[in-house]
């Protein structure tokens, strides 16, 4: 994902800005646990009128909502996102009728408080649900939306003790950041353990398939490990301080050099290791 869900009414902090090019700048790397979970989902069935419908939630610039189109071309697909920059980016890419007859449309929408307005054949997030508090307690009401047979399925980066995220978390949390980036979004793991997500999809009745994988992904050029958070997990981070570009230099410097150290380059790129959490949770016929 893509985006996090709006703050609450008692939080000081913003909504993080979301910056579409930043984030596609690693689309490779970004899209391909998207493939893995896709190669795993079963052929959605029908709703009423014998239609195909889809929702990806947190949608992001649409990239890999598109590829749900290209899977099933007849499908009625929808992206929910809370990123104006986001929708704005997969609107005008992506949105429109697709080659089957189908047609893929974007809305604005905050997984946190997403409900299902109709029955689906597939309920689909890439990459969100680890910025939603509490997002196993949405299961439920996702799966009970869901048509007989249906899928609920979904991945999150499980790298929270990775020293992209530590050492993040740490720096805001030093004296000279914490009263400035008091960022709860950094601050808590917010992704299940792979057999916790089990039990909790096979206590709603589902046949589930959960799975992890560690991509080692080849980073190349200059500080790619900072490139890459620019597009996620620093985002909150930069739109703290986006009014002041001093603080911004000071604060980036800091985290580019523990970064340097943390992941040193090799003679064929810098290797980030990048634990992912999959699952797949079928609805009984």
């Amino acid at each position: 994902m893509h985006s996090a869900p709006s703050p609450s009414p008692s939080s000081a902090q913003p909504a993080p800005t979301w910056d579409p090019k930043q984030y596609l700048r690693h689309a490779g790397h970004r899209g391909r646990p998207f493939l893995d979970l896709l190669a795993r989902i079963p052929e959605p069935p029908a709703g009423d009128g014998g239609t195909v419908r889809i929702a990806d939630l947190g949608c992001g610039p649409g990239n890999v909502t598109a590829l749900l189109a290209d899977r099933w071309p007849a499908a009625r697909i929808t992206g929910f996102d809370n990123s104006p920059e986001m929708l704005d980016r997969a609107r005008e890419e992506y949105e429109g009728p697709t080659a089957g007859g189908g047609a893929l449309e974007f809305r604005t929408g905050d997984a946190a408080h997403w409900t299902p307005g109709e029955p689906y054949g597939l309920i689909v997030s890439n990459a969100a649900l680890q910025w939603v508090p509490n997002h196993p307690d949405s299961f439920a009401g996702w799966i009970d939306a869901l048509v007989p047979g249906g899928t609920f399925a979904f991945q999150v980066p499980g790298n929270f003790t990775a020293p992209s995220h530590t050492l993040l978390a740490d720096v805001c949390a030093s004296p000279r950041w914490r009263d400035r980036l008091d960022l709860p979004a950094l601050r808590a793991n917010r992704v299940l353990e792979p057999a916790d997500y089990l039990t909790r999809l096979t206590d709603l009745g589902c046949a589930a398939d959960v799975w992890e994988t560690t991509y080692l992904q080849l980073l190349t050029g200059e500080d790619p490990v900072l490139d890459w958070v620019k597009g996620t997990a620093l985002r909150p981070v930069l739109t703290a301080l986006e009014d002041d570009e001093e603080a911004t230099a000071e604060f980036m410097a800091h985290y580019r050099d523990l970064l340097r150290t943390a992941y040193p380059p090799s003679p064929h790129g810098t290797v980030f290791p990048f634990r992912r959490i999959f699952a797949v949770a079928h609805k009984e016929a």
